[in-house]
C-alpha cells in the first residue's frame, strides 16, 4: 500500500531525475503497480508502455514482493521505474522486490534466465531488489538477476541477488549507484559494457573458492568495469572463509576490471585475481588494476598479471566527458 504523500515524494524524485514535471503531482501518464494501482503485476505496467513515444514514461511499483520475470523492450523514450521506500538514498530500506528462479538448464540463454531483463536505453531504476533464487551451488549454473543488455542504463539503491552471473553488464554506459550486489561466481559479467559501479556494496555468499568479476572483452574495445568507493564483505549471515575470494578472472582475453578506493575485508585472497583457469589462462592482454583499496583483502602480493596504478581511472573515461548531463545519469548517487 502506498499513500498520497509517498508518491508525491516520488512525483518529486522523479522531477530530480527528469526535469519533467512539477514536484506537487504525480507524473503525467505515470503507469501504477500495485494493490491500489491499474497493474497487478510488471510486466503488466510495461506490456501498457508506448513503444513508439519519444517522451519520457514512468512507472511506480508499489511495496510488495513480485514474483515474475520481466522483459522491459526497446522503447523509442526514456523510461523510470520508481521503487517504492521510506529511504531513496540506500537500497537499505527497499520495499519492492522482483524474484524468480531460472537457470541455464530451463532456458535458452543465459538472458532468458534474468528476473529483470532490460533492453531498451535512457532508462533509469530506483530502490527495487531483483532476485534469481534458482541455486546456490556451482553446478546449478547461471542464473542471472539483471540482464542489461543496451546502453545508457542508470540503477540507483537497486539490490541484485543471485548466485552464479548475478548482474550481466553487457553493452554500452551504465551507472550503478548505491547499489547491492550478491553472489559467488563471476557475478558482475559481461562483454563490451562501459560501467561504473560507485558507492556499492558487494557481499559474498559462502563458496569454496569465489570470483566477484569475468569480464568477456574479447578486444581492444571500449569495454571497462570500474568499482569505485564501494566495499566487499561476506553478505549478511554468511560465513565466508579468508581468502575464499578473488576480484575477478578473464572470461575473455582482453579483461578489463578495476577496483578503486574500495573497502576489502580479508574474504578476498592476497593474490586478488586469478586465471580463467589452469589450462587457459587467457591472462596476456588482461588489465586488472587497483588503486588506493583499503582493508586486509587489499593486502599481499597481488598476481603477476594485476596492475598497481598510480592514480584513479576518472569517470569520464568510462561514462564520457558529458555523463554529468545525460537525462539517464544521477550524479545524486555518485561519490
Amino acid at each position: 500500500m502506498f499513500s498520497p504523500a509517498k508518491l508525491l515524494f516520488f512525483a518529486g524524485l522523479a522531477l530530480a531525475c527528469a526535469d519533467v514535471v512539477d514536484k506537487e503531482t504525480i507524473p503525467s501518464g505515470a503507469l501504477v503497480v500495485g494493490s491500489d494501482g491499474d497493474y497487478t503485476t510488471v510486466q503488466q505496467a510495461v506490456d501498457a508502455l508506448d513503444t513508439s513515444s519519444t517522451s519520457e514514461q514512468t512507472i511506480f511499483i508499489g511495496a510488495g514482493t513480485y514474483k515474475e520475470q520481466v522483459y522491459i523492450q526497446k522503447l523509442a523514450g526514456p523510461l523510470t521505474i520508481i521503487g517504492e521506500t521510506d529511504d531513496s538514498t540506500s537500497y537499505a530500506n527497499n520495499q519492492v522486490t522482483i524474484t524468480s528462479s531460472h537457470a541455464l538448464a530451463d532456458s535458452a540463454n543465459d538472458d532468458a534466465t534474468a528476473t529483470l531483463r532490460v533492453w531498451t536505453s535512457n532508462f533509469k531504476m530506483y530502490n527495487v531488489n531483483v532476485k534469481n533464487t534458482y541455486g546456490q551451488a556451482d553446478s546449478d549454473g547461471q542464473a542471472l538477476a539483471l540482464s542489461a543488455n543496451a546502453g545508457n542504463q542508470g540503477y540507483y539503491g537497486c539490490a541484485f541477488y543471485g548466485y552464479q552471473d548475478t548482474v550481466l553488464a553487457e553493452s554500452g554506459a551504465q551507472l550503478y549507484g548505491g547499489c547491492y550486489i550478491e553472489g559467488a561466481v563471476d557475478f558482475i559479467f559481461g562483454q563490451t559494457a562501459q560501467a561504473w559501479f560507485d558507492n556499492c556494496d558487494i557481499g559474498v555468499l559462502a563458496a569454496s573458492y569465489g570470483t566477484i568479476t569475468a569480464s568477456g572483452r574479447a578486444s581492444d574495445d571500449s569495454g571497462y568495469y570500474v568499482i569505485n568507493n564501494s566495499s566487499i564483505s561476506a553478505a549478511p549471515g554468511q560465513t565466508v572463509s579468508s581468502g575464499a575470494y578473488s576480484l575477478g578472472r578473464p572470461w575473455q582475453d582482453y579483461a578489463r576490471v578495476v577496483f578503486q578506493m574500495t573497502s576489502m575485508t580479508d574474504v578476498v585472497n592476497q593474490a586478488g585475481w586469478i586465471q580463467w583457469s589452469s589450462s587457459d589462462t587467457r591472462t596476456d592482454h588482461v588489465t586488472f588494476g587497483e588503486y588506493d583499496n583499503t582493508g586486509e583483502g587489499a593486502e599481499g602480493t597481488r598476481a603477476s598479471f594485476a596492475t598497481s596504478l598510480s592514480s584513479p581511472i576518472a569517470i569520464t573515461e568510462v561514462l564520457g566527458s558529458d555523463y554529468a548531463s545525460a537525462s539517464w545519469v544521477d550524479t545524486e548517487y555518485i561519490s
